[in-house]
């Protein structure tokens, strides 16, 4: 085989394995999120069960499936570098309860929505966005995107976009403000007294 062959063939079995590792990424991350949307929705209609009960469902399928150390250090930005280690480990035990809190009391407004995944395409490098539809009896449809990316062998959702509205960065620019008046210890506590008071109010 003369050197040009061979480096054409070299080039077409690379440009083979991308396109079908991007096509598995693809079915990968729409079937997590199918079915994360799936599980959550299942435990919503649950008859019989205790909203209380119900959210706690929630927060587990949530907590499976996005990657919230990851999310975690990004919404915490620059400040990240400048906190102790205890800093960290105190506020990643904190932004883990205080996600999953917020966003299963938001789930646990359902009230008969279907969810469908309507596409999914690469975005960056590693990632890739998958665009769902979300109809309600009453209203039009939402229209979301989850950002998801493979690691170590598992799809995990960093990022949830509506109405072209970004959770993370949004939560960044929150965290942000508050950062920037009382310094990474006092957030810290802010978000001890938001987490405590979600614990209460599921009480």
């Amino acid at each position: 085989m003369n050197r040009l062959v061979f480096i054409s063939v070299l080039l077409i079995t690379a440009f083979a394995y991308g396109a079908g590792a991007q096509a598995t990424n693809k079915a990968g991350a729409s079937k997590l999120v199918s079915d994360l949307s799936s599980q959550a929705l299942d435990a919503l209609k649950a008859n019989g069960v205790p909203l209380d009960q119900k959210e706690k469902k929630v927060r587990q399928i949530l907590s499976t499936n996005f990657d919230l150390n990851l999310i975690g250090r990004y919404v915490l930005g620059a400040a990240w570098r400048k906190a102790s280690a205890d800093q960290r480990s105190q506020y990643q035990t904190l932004f883990k309860e205080f996600v999953l809190r917020t966003y299963s009391r938001r789930f646990g407004g359902y009230s008969g929505q279907k969810f469908v995944v309507t596409g999914a395409k690469p975005i960056g490098k590693k990632d890739i966005l998958v665009s769902t539809k979300i109809s309600r009896p009453s209203g039009p449809p939402i229209l979301a995107g989850w950002r998801v990316r493979e690691k170590n062998g598992a799809h995990k959702i960093l990022d949830v976009v509506v109405a072209g509205v970004s959770m993370v960065v949004t939560q960044r620019s929150e965290f942000r403000a508050v950062i920037s008046k009382q310094g990474v210890g006092g957030f810290i506590e802010t978000l001890r007294m938001q987490v405590t008071k979600f614990s209460a109010q599921s009480k």
